[in-house]
């Protein structure tokens, strides 16, 4: 098809109309975001401490934003299904994700296939909060302490029997980060459901387990089970009485679990701008915050900035742990 010097400039003229009238609309939906419900997902069950983290932030964020924040909770493969969902989702500031470190900087190089590219396809707006794990063994277990349990793994010569809640997180390599300091063979015992990795630990069928700090603090003070060593860099609060890995002699111990709220890449820019200055003030609420902190959570509240660095220096340390582990799992 052939056209003529005033056919091509109508052509050229429509086309120009199209592409502003495209770009007006974007412009004024931007200007008015956000004007209906912003969904964050969380890869874990209800009832669960990143549940109760998301629920909580997100009435936080529901008051800064001048909007209702949704949590959905989209659970599996340890927050890998929630992640790719929103990857491949909308690109709008209504599509977010809550996740830990076990879905962003462990899952790329624990598993084969994990159906999202974390640093490609998410950015992060700003880590909320972080959880620090407890060395809980049974009631019945002669470890006392770190070191006693380090001693008592290392003379069982066979394999010590660790509990974790589920391939791939960060408690599973957390224990292998705890074996290789002992020099004990670790054999991981993989529970599906917080329940039944509690009710193990409960009845003396694994040998330890390392539970979040909000976890593992109903249960100590519950005395269903014995805490030894934190892996926060000083004591909790609310369990003053279990000393940390480093007060012990094992200042490498000192992993933990963090969480960020993520948008996929591909959202305008102004609207992650905003999203991460309204979700990091949702967390320094003084009730916010001090909603999460009797929850067992150490409030961050960081910068773009500062949450990207933390996830580029956070991936290496996490791909060391998962090589040296010969783990490769398959999703």
């Amino acid at each position: 098809m052939f056209f003529d010097s005033k056919q091509r400039r109508q052509v050229l003229q429509a086309s120009i109309a199209l592409a502003l009238g495209v770009a007006a609309g974007s412009v004024q939906a931007q200007a008015k975001y956000p004007d209906h419900p912003i969904r964050l997902q969380v890869g874990f069950a209800p009832g669960t401490g990143p549940d109760i983290l998301a629920r909580t932030l997100a009435r936080g964020m529901s008051t800064q934003l001048n909007q209702q924040v949704v949590v959905e909770n989209r659970t599996g493969a340890g927050g890998q299904i929630a992640a790719a969902n929103v990857a491949k989702g909308p690109k709008d500031g209504y599509n977010l994700l809550l996740a830990d470190v076990s879905a962003i900087s462990i899952a790329p190089f624990a598993f084969s296939k994990i159906g999202y590219e974390p640093t490609k396809e998410l950015v992060p707006l700003s880590e909320v909060a972080k959880t620090d794990f407890v060395l809980v063994v049974p009631n019945s277990s002669v470890a006392k302490d770190a070191p006693s349990f380090m001693k008592m793994a290392t003379a069982k010569g066979g394999k010590v029997d660790f509990g974790t809640f589920g391939a791939g997180s960060p408690g599973h390599f957390g224990a292998v980060i705890l074996g290789q300091l002992g020099s004990f063979p670790l054999e991981a015992v993989h529970y599906r459901q917080t329940g039944d990795a509690v009710t193990a630990t409960i009845a003396g069928q694994i040998d330890g387990i390392l539970m979040s700090t909000p976890l593992a603090m109903a249960q100590i003070k519950g005395a269903k089970v014995k805490g030894l060593a934190t892996t926060a860099p000083k004591r909790s609060p609310l369990l003053p009485d279990v000393a940390t890995f480093a007060e012990q002699g094992y200042p490498k111990a000192d992993f933990s679990a963090w969480f960020t709220v993520f948008a996929p890449t591909g959202t305008p820019e102004p609207i992650l701008q905003l999203l991460s200055e309204k979700v990091a003030a949702a967390v320094r609420d003084p009730e916010i915050n001090k909603t999460l902190v009797e929850a067992g959570f150490s409030v961050t509240g960081t910068s773009r900035d500062e949450v990207t660095r933390m996830i580029a220096a956070d991936m290496p340390r996490w791909k060391a742990v998962v090589e040296a582990s010969g783990f490769r799992g398959v999703d």
